[in-house]
C-alpha cells in the first residue's frame, strides 16, 4: 500500500493532525473508510492510502486548527483522474442530449402541444416510432361522425403502433365554438373518444390567425393544408413520409386504409 510523507510540522500539532486526518477520511459515513490509515512519528505524519498517487497539494499549515471534515491534502491519483474524466464525459453527453432534440425524434414531431382536458404540455416526441394520424376536428360538422371511425382505428391498430391525435379547431364554419371542457365532454360522452386530444388551435392560414406550428410543418411536408374540418395527415414511424387525406375521406375508406397499412407494416 503506497504511503505519503507529509512535510514536517511542530510536534505538538502532529497527534491532533493524525487524529483529524482519520476523522476527515471517515467523515463520509458512520463506517470507517476502508484502506486509509495514518500515524505520527517524530516530526512527520505518515498516511497510507488505498490507491496509488502522489501528494499534489497540502491544505493545512503548521499550527493550523483544522475543522472536522476539512480537506487536509490532495492526492493526485491516476485511477481517480480516469474515473473523474469518465464521469465528466457522461455529464457532458447528458447535457448535449438535453440541449438538442433527440436524434430518434423526427423533426415533424418536435413540437409541444397542450392537452385538451388539463392544458398540460405534451412533447410529441413521445410518439416517435409510431405511425401518427393527425386530424383537425370540430363538434358541429357534417364530418363529426368520423370520430367513431377514428376511435375504432385507435383501438384496433394501437397495438400495432398507431396513435390518433385530435386537434379541435374553429377555423371552418365556426363549428368548434365551445370551451376545452365542452369539447372534451362532447367527445367522450358522444363517441367515447379515448385517443389524445389537444387544445383548440388554428390549423390553416387566415386573417388574424396564428397557425399551430405542427400544422405548418405538416402542410409543408405534404403540400396540402386543411380546407375543412377532419383533414387527415398520416406520418410514418421515421417521420419522413407525410400523407394527406381530405376531409371527405372517411378513416374506413379503402384509399385511406391502404396508406395506413403500408405505414404500419414498414419498420
Amino acid at each position: 500500500m503506497p504511503s505519503t510523507l507529509l512535510p514536517s510540522l511542530p510536534r505538538w500539532a502532529l497527534l491532533p493532525f493524525a487524529v483529524l486526518l482519520l476523522l476527515v477520511l471517515n467523515a463520509c459515513g458512520d463506517k470507517p473508510a476502508t484502506g486509509w490509515s495514518g500515524y505520527a512519528e517524530g516530526d512527520y505524519v505518515y498516511v497510507a492510502a488505498p490507491l496509488a498517487g502522489r501528494l499534489e497539494s497540502l491544505a493545512v499549515q503548521p499550527g493550523q486548527t483544522v475543522a472536522r471534515g476539512a480537506p487536509l491534502f490532495t492526492l493526485d491519483s491516476e485511477s481517480e483522474r480516469a474515473a473523474q474524466a469518465e464521469a465528466n464525459a457522461r455529464v457532458d453527453s447528458a447535457r448535449a442530449q438535453a440541449a438538442s432534440p433527440s436524434a430518434a425524434c423526427p423533426a415533424v414531431l418536435q413540437h409541444t402541444q397542450l392537452r385538451l382536458q388539463d392544458e398540460k404540455p405534451v412533447n410529441l416526441c413521445s410518439y416517435a416510432g409510431k405511425v401518427v394520424l393527425v386530424v383537425n376536428t370540430a363538434s358541429f360538422c357534417g364530418f363529426t361522425g368520423q370520430y367513431k371511425s377514428l376511435e375504432a382505428l385507435h383501438a384496433d391498430h394501437g397495438p400495432r403502433g398507431l396513435v390518433v391525435l385530435g386537434f379541435p379547431s374553429n377555423d371552418f364554419g365556426q363549428q368548434e365554438p365551445g370551451s376545452a371542457k365542452e369539447i372534451a365532454d362532447f367527445c367522450e360522452n358522444t363517441f367515447g373518444v379515448k385517443f389524445p386530444m389537444f387544445a383548440k388551435s388554428s390549423v390553416a392560414p387566415g386573417a388574424g390567425r396564428t397557425v399551430n406550428p405542427l400544422f405548418v410543418a405538416l402542410a409543408q411536408r405534404s403540400g396540402a393544408s386543411p380546407k375543412w374540418n377532419f383533414h387527415k395527415y398520416l406520418i410514418s414511424r421515421q417521420g419522413d413520409v407525410v400523407i394527406s387525406h381530405a376531409s371527405a375521406v372517411d378513416p374506413k375508406d379503402p384509399a385511406f386504409t391502404k396508406d395506413l397499412e403500408k405505414l404500419l407494416k414498414a419498420k
